[in-house]
């Protein structure tokens, strides 16, 4: 099943992906492997695997990253650092897909995904809020940045390697989300999300 080319953010005139990955139907070797785990999960080929399967080995490079990251920091904050850079990137298809994953993780519930879908981020705890609005920052202006960004991680009982990992979630995100704008990959609906919720997250998207 081919992803269709439909807008990656809403208002945004709709046109192809600027490249051309490998065939859904006729990929071999490590770009089906990466098809058929979507398929196996979801029915469905998405777009990002589309693009990724263009260098698989990039892509699970940055897989190793993110099992780098996780372990000091646990998959909530992990989530909360990631909804938080996507957003304020305008990331719909990271919103969407890590919507999803912090749904299935009970990282937040469907009410409190969106609220945070409408820039209200009480559904998480006061330590992960603190982790969002440090994503926001580094993913609006990291070249300001100094300690006084760590304080209120710090506040929160946050040590460096946390702080490291967090930084590095963030950044992370902001790397996987702006290439994948600039590459214009389709945006699909995810499977199994209350449609509302999902236009929820995509107007959070364009309102950044």
């Amino acid at each position: 099943m081919q992803a269709l080319a439909i807008p990656n953010r809403a208002g945004v005139p709709s046109r192809d992906m600027i490249i051309t990955p490998p065939d859904v139907d006729t990929a071999t070797g490590e770009a089906a492997r990466m098809y058929a785990a979507d398929r196996d999960a979801d029915g469905v080929v998405y777009g990002h695997t589309q693009a990724m399967a263009v260098n698989p080995e990039a892509y699970h490079a940055f897989e190793s990253l993110i099992r780098a990251i996780v372990p000091s920091i646990g998959i909530r904050v992990y989530e909360a650092a990631t909804l938080g850079a996507a957003r304020a990137i305008g990331s719909t298809h990271c919103l969407l897909a890590h919507g999803r994953k912090s749904l299935r993780a009970d990282v937040v519930d469907e009410a409190g995904l969106h609220a945070f879908a409408d820039g209200d981020d009480s559904a998480f705890t006061p330590a992960e809020q603190s982790v969002i609005r440090y994503a926001a920052r580094l993913s609006g202006d990291a070249a300001t940045m100094t300690d006084a960004d760590t304080e209120e991680l710090r506040a929160h009982g946050y040590d460096d390697r946390q702080i490291v990992d967090i930084t590095l979630a963030a950044a992370a995100r902001n790397y996987f989300s702006r290439a994948l704008l600039a590459l214009n990959v389709p945006l699909e609906d995810v499977p199994g999300m209350e449609p509302a919720l999902g236009a929820a997250l995509r107007k959070a998207a364009v309102s950044r």
